[in-house]
C-alpha cells in the first residue's frame, strides 16, 4: 500500500515539456518501484536482514535487475523508507496551506503525523523499523519539519537558532509516539499525539497556555494514501 506513493518519487523521465515518456523509461520506473514496494513490505515487517534475492523474488524481477537500480541493499532500504514518507509529506503540506503562523504549521503537522499509526500502520512500521537514522534522511517529511522549525525560529516563535537540534528532539518524540501507539492499540492516537505536541511546543519556547490552545482545535482528517 505505502509504495503507491513511490511512483512520483522515482520520476519517470519525461524529456522536454509535453513529451511522452519512452516505453523503456516507463518500464525502468515500474521495475524500480516494484523493488521499493518489496523493500517497504519487508521493512514494515521488521525484516531488514532479508537478502537481495528475497527482495527481487518479492518484486518479481530478475536478480541481476537489482544492480541496474541500486548498488547495495542498504541503499534500497534507505530509499524505500524515505519514499514511504514523501507522498504523505506532500499531502500534509496541502493541509497546512493558508496557515501564516509557523508555530501553528508545526503543531498541525506534528499532530497529524502522530495520528498516522491508526490510519496507516504499515507506513508507520516502515518508519519505526528504519530507526532513528530516518531523521537524517532527505525524505519529504523530514525536510518539511526542518523548514517549519527554521521558519518558526526565524520568526521568533521558537527558541534557538539551530533547527537541526530542534528537529532531532521533535523527531525523536514523534518516533516515541508512533512506537507507543503501535505497541498499545487501545490508546487514543489523537489524545497521545496532542499531549506530545503540547510538550514539544513548550520545549521549543511556546508558553503552556498557547501550546494548549494550538493543540485544542480539531485537526484535519488524516488523508487516504493514493
Amino acid at each position: 500500500m505505502v509504495a503507491c506513493l513511490y511512483y512520483q518519487a522515482v520520476g519517470i523521465a519525461a524529456g522536454p515539456a509535453g513529451a511522452t515518456p519512452r516505453r523503456a523509461d516507463r518500464r525502468k520506473a515500474r521495475t524500480r518501484a516494484a523493488l521499493v514496494r518489496a523493500a517497504q513490505g519487508f521493512l514494515a515487517e521488521g525484516r531488514t536482514g532479508v537478502s537481495i534475492r528475497d527482495i527481487t523474488d518479492a518484486a518479481d524481477v530478475g536478480f541481476g535487475t537489482f544492480y541496474g537500480h541500486f548498488e547495495t541493499k542498504e541503499q534500497l532500504l534507505e530509499e524505500a523508507a524515505g519514499a514511504a514518507l514523501d507522498g504523505y509529506a506532500a499531502m500534509l503540506a496541502t493541509l497546512t496551506e493558508g496557515l501564516t503562523d509557523p508555530a501553528e504549521v508545526f503543531a498541525v503537522s506534528f499532530r497529524m503525523a502522530g495520528r498516522l499509526q491508526r490510519r496507516h500502520p504499515e507506513l508507520v512500521r516502515v518508519i519505526l523499523n528504519s530507526g532513528t537514522a530516518i531523521l537524517l534522511s532527505d525524505s519529504g517529511m523530514v525536510r518539511h519539519a526542518r523548514a517549519d522549525i527554521a521558519a518558526a525560529q526565524a520568526a521568533g516563535r521558537f527558541d534557538g537558532d539551530d533547527p537541526d537540534i530542534a528537529l532531532m528532539a521533535a523527531g525523536g518524540a514523534m518516533l516515541g509516539v508512533m512506537q507507543m501507539l503501535d505497541a498499545n492499540p487501545e490508546l487514543d492516537a489523537g489524545a497521545v499525539a496532542d499531549q506530545f505536541a503540547v510538550r514539544i511546543l513548550r520545549m521549543l519556547g511556546i508558553s503552556a497556555d498557547e501550546a494548549a490552545a494550538l493543540c485544542a482545535t480539531a485537526p484535519p482528517m488524516v488523508p487516504e494514501l493514493p
